[in-house]
Order: C-alpha cells, then sequence, then structure tokens
C-alpha cells in the first residue's frame, strides 16, 4: 500500500506503533514499514496543506486485521490514547474498531478476519464517509 501523508514523522510513528511494523528504509520525504508478515507500506509525505477528499475514485480507506483478540485490543487502546478512535462496532461475527490516522485518513482493524469470520453482507460504513 502507498499513503500519502502530512507529516512524516508523526505518520511513521503512529502507523509503526498501531500495525506493529518496522521502518526499513526511510528518506527525508518517503518511508517504508514491514509487518513481521512482510505487509509493506509507503508513507509518502505531501505537506500540511495537501487535501484528500473521501468519495472520489481511489483507495478510501485499508481495512487491517488484528493477529488476535489481545492485538484488537491493543490497537483500540492505542486509538484512544492518541485521541483517534472514532468507533468500535461488534456484528456479524467480527469486531472493527476505527480511528483517524495523524492525516485525518480513516483506519481500521478488525478481528477475526474474513478468513476465520466470513462476511456475509456489505458493511453500512462502505456506503458512508
Amino acid at each position: 500500500m502507498v499513503m500519502f501523508v502530512r507529516d512524516l514523522d508523526v505518520s511513521v510513528d503512529f502507523y509503526r506503533e498501531l500495525l506493529g511494523m518496522e521502518v526499513t528504509v526511510r528518506s527525508t520525504t518517503a518511508a517504508l514499514l514491514v509487518s513481521a508478515d512482510n505487509l509493506q507500506v509507503y508513507l509518502r509525505a505531501m505537506g500540511g496543506d495537501a487535501s484528500r477528499a473521501l468519495g472520489t475514485v481511489g483507495i478510501q480507506y485499508v481495512i487491517w486485521t488484528a493477529a488476535d483478540e489481545q492485538d484488537l485490543r491493543r490497537c483500540e487502546q492505542f486509538l484512544k490514547d492518541a485521541k483517534a478512535h472514532v468507533h468500535t462496532r461488534t456484528g456479524d461475527g467480527f469486531t472493527l474498531v476505527e480511528g483517524s490516522d495523524p492525516s485525518g485518513v480513516p483506519v481500521m482493524v478488525a478481528y477475526p478476519g474474513p478468513d476465520l469470520a466470513v462476511r456475509r453482507k456489505i458493511m453500512r460504513r462502505i456506503y458512508a464517509w
């Protein structure tokens, strides 16, 4: 995933802590974060006045899957501590924690993933921004 952000340092710290990733490469304008299972997130600094409109063509947000229930609670607490927690919902066999990253981009973490709790309907959140 490639994500444009307003402040690289703040965003690197946020995603590193939330998703348990390590910074493997970094420049003054971009960073590559990699997870233990080799998922990659590139963050690219666009500046404090960069805009992003929800509801336009392109990736709107990504739903990450927590490793287990304890990891999901850790992510929820991190978002609460960062004053970035929006809400937590449970239904259809899984729990979804939603927050906002430092650039205002929605961030979602679910558990269990679709491999353990088959999704049987489209979440209402997909239609709302």
